[in-house]
């Protein structure tokens, strides 16, 4: 392949990066780049045209909101415009999205230069500057020079120039002194767009990971493909209870809930607002509006951690809607106490006479109740693993579609086997059941029903088992629901999922109570509470 060598003219500076922050070095090594003053990784002197053109390359340009890439990437793109302007450097901007890590990174980064800028960058002529040093073997061997930035010098006390990223971190920590590194113009953009305090936040979530996920075990086409599924049949229940107005599904995933509500002729004159946690369903859900996918266009689409803040001004929601989602906050946050707090901030944005509506799986009645737990153990293999009990031990360490054919694989019995050694360790709740024989087991009503709603989720298995759905059961929500201010309209209360019985619990599985033997009926598996905040008096 052919590279310039020294001597060479460079019309092309490529200068890919996250780009969070522009730093004063990153401009001063530019400008030195541009007059002549800098030599490539290889030693050779960089000289460039007068009219060089500086390509700042902004990846992972479709994130924000996360730990890895808290400024979405239409600000990064407008502070690189804000700074070259500035600074009178002749640059143009190219977004490209995140990908999964892959060898073929540089060339992508190229390809997607040469798609939006209408010129491939030709070796002969562009310098790459680049301070990775995986990324620089990339583009080495592509033919491209590369020119070091941050590599390239170190301060006067000997340091090396501090990097974006670095400036990113000192704004998490609060310390002050990023604004020295950081170039001037940054500042007054971050104070604008209120960055500073987002970064903060960001950083300080305990609950979500550094992509903006809640587990980094779930797959998301099925999650999403579970609840558009089931978006229909929850409308079905829910939908006389919501009241027109500002309606907020919190939770929303990818907004298949929204879709109903939007297409409902007596709610079109309302507001709706979706919000998750997950970055990938926020993207889908926002991919599926551009696509006309909401009848009612004034829909909008929020990530947030609702532990972490309160997602709507006080007073100002109709509807509340969450489906299948305050199990979550138990187990993802502090247990019943984060429900509790969820609880009285839903019922501070609610406005006097509006009503949050929650769906969700419960616990039963007496969840504390020892029971025996009879369980197939012919419908599948035994567990023949090296773990306790003869599960296959942690399956951390294995790709999710391996973790699904073992599992899959097993007995109803076995699973109980492999679930016992999970749930406890990735949920903190209590899990030991006592094996009385083959297919045999002496445990809690709770226990029992914690496996038996798991079982079959064998292609999150380990996000499932994070998660508990028992922590609170029908009276306990009734109690909750009081204290934070709420009055249960008629219809609220637990239920039992007929269909699940038939088709998940009662084939497999059995209940007697372990004091006297004698069958014990299947319990409640969810609940659906609409709690209406009072008029004012």
């Amino acid at each position: 392949m052919h590279t310039s060598s020294d001597g060479e003219t460079v019309r092309r500076v490529l200068f890919p990066g996250r780009h969070h922050v522009v730093t004063r070095y990153q401009v001063d090594y530019l400008r030195a780049l541009r007059a002549g003053l800098v030599r490539d990784l290889d030693g050779r002197r960089v000289r460039c045209a007068p009219d060089v053109e500086v390509v700042w390359v902004v990846t992972s340009a479709n994130h924000a909101g996360t730990r890895r890439n808290p400024l979405p990437g239409h600000r990064r793109e407008a502070l690189i415009e804000n700074v070259t302007t500035r600074e009178g450097l002749a640059s143009v901007v190219v977004p490209v999205p995140d990908v999964a890590p892959d060898d073929r990174f540089a060339r992508l980064v190229v390809t997607s230069v040469a798609t939006a800028t209408g010129v491939a960058p030709d070796p002969a002529d562009t310098v790459v500057a680049c301070s990775t040093p995986a990324l620089v073997d990339a583009y080495r061997a592509l033919g491209y020079r590369v020119a070091g930035v941050e590599l390239d010098a170190t301060e006067p006390g000997g340091e090396a120039p501090a990097r974006p990223w670095d400036v990113v971190e000192q704004i998490a920590a609060g310390d002050d002194r990023w604004r020295d590194v950081a170039h001037p113009a940054v500042p007054e953009f971050f104070a604008r767009y209120r960055f500073v305090d987002d970064v903060r936040r960001i950083f300080a979530d305990p609950v979500v990971s550094g992509d903006g996920d809640l587990t980094s075990t779930r797959d998301y086409r099925t999650y999403a493909a579970a609840f558009e599924d089931a978006s229909a049949r929850k409308w079905a229940q829910v939908a006389q209870h919501v009241r027109p107005g500002r309606i907020v599904d919190i939770g929303c995933a990818t907004g298949g809930l929204l879709e109903h509500v939007a297409r409902e002729p007596r709610l079109h004159e309302s507001d709706l607002f979706g919000v998750d946690v997950a970055r990938h369903l926020v993207a889908e859900a926002e991919h599926k509006k551009a696509q006309g996918a909401f009848a009612n266009s004034h829909v909008w689409f929020v990530q947030a951690n609702i532990l972490d803040r309160s997602v709507m001004p006080d007073a100002s929601v109709d509807t509340t809607l969450t489906i299948a989602l305050t199990h979550e906050i138990s187990s993802y946050g502090d247990g019943v106490r984060d429900v509790e707090t969820f609880a009285r901030r839903v019922h501070a944005h609610t406005r006097p006479g509006g009503v949050w509506i929650n769906s969700d799986v419960c616990g039963p009645a007496e969840p504390d109740r020892v029971v025996v737990l009879t369980l197939r153990t012919d419908d599948g293999d035994a567990a023949t693993g090296n773990g306790p009990g003869g599960a296959r031990g942690d399956l951390d360490d294995l790709a999710r579609a391996d973790v699904a054919a073992w599992v899959g694989a097993l007995s109803t019995d076995a699973r109980l086997v492999q679930f016992a050694h999970d749930f406890p360790r990735l949920s903190g709740a209590a899990f030991a059941p006592e094996q009385l024989g083959p297919g045999s087991w002496r445990l809690t009503l709770r226990e029992a029903m914690e496996f038996l709603t798991r079982k079959d989720y064998v292609d999150n298995w380990l996000s499932e088992c994070h998660e508990r759905f028992c922590d609170l059961s029908g009276p306990r929500w009734a109690d909750l629901l009081a204290d934070a201010g709420f009055e249960l309209e008629p219809g609220s209360g637990a239920w039992r999922n007929e269909w699940v019985v038939e088709h998940a619990l009662a084939p497999v599985a059995a209940l007697h109570d372990a004091t006297t033997g004698e069958p014990v009926d299947w319990p409640d598996t969810h609940v659906l509470t609409v709690a209406r905040r009072p008029e004012l008096a």
